[in-house]
């Protein structure tokens, strides 16, 4: 893994949804302790739980699927995952042009001065931040 831990996360997410893996494991960070509470809160993911081999912390994602009738598991949602604030060019927003992704279908997580938090809870608050992702 690279140093860019959110873009990681998205990967990982985004590839074990692409091969419909049904479980993803991820390390254990602050931000990614973040991300992943608001991707159950807004039920993107099934199930968390944390794993501990020898020194090192993960999470492990259980991603939601349902049963299709003519073959095996499908994902509810073919989940699009966008990180874009990046390392090398960090965007900023405040609360009054945060995006609205699918007419506010989708989410946009946000890193703003009180934490990690969706794009509703920032035009909640009145505050803004940097735009960590794009998920529909």
């Amino acid at each position: 893994m690279g140093k860019d831990t959110i873009a990681n996360i998205i990967t990982s997410i985004r590839n074990a949804d692409m091969n419909r893996k049904g479980m993803v494991r991820i390390p254990s960070t602050n931000i990614t302790e973040n991300i992943v509470k608001i991707l159950l809160r807004e039920g993107f993911i099934e199930n968390v739980r944390k794993h501990r081999e020898s020194t090192k912390e993960f999470w492990v994602l259980t991603l939601r699927h349902r049963r299709n009738r003519k073959g095996p598991y499908k994902t509810i949602l073919n989940l699009n995952l966008k990180r874009i604030s990046r390392p090398g060019l960090r965007i900023y927003s405040n609360y009054q042009q945060i995006p609205r992704i699918l007419g506010g279908m989708g989410i946009v997580i946000l890193s703003t001065s009180r934490g990690i938090m969706t794009d509703r809870e920032a035009r909640l608050q009145g505050i803004g931040g940097e735009i960590l992702c794009y998920i529909w």
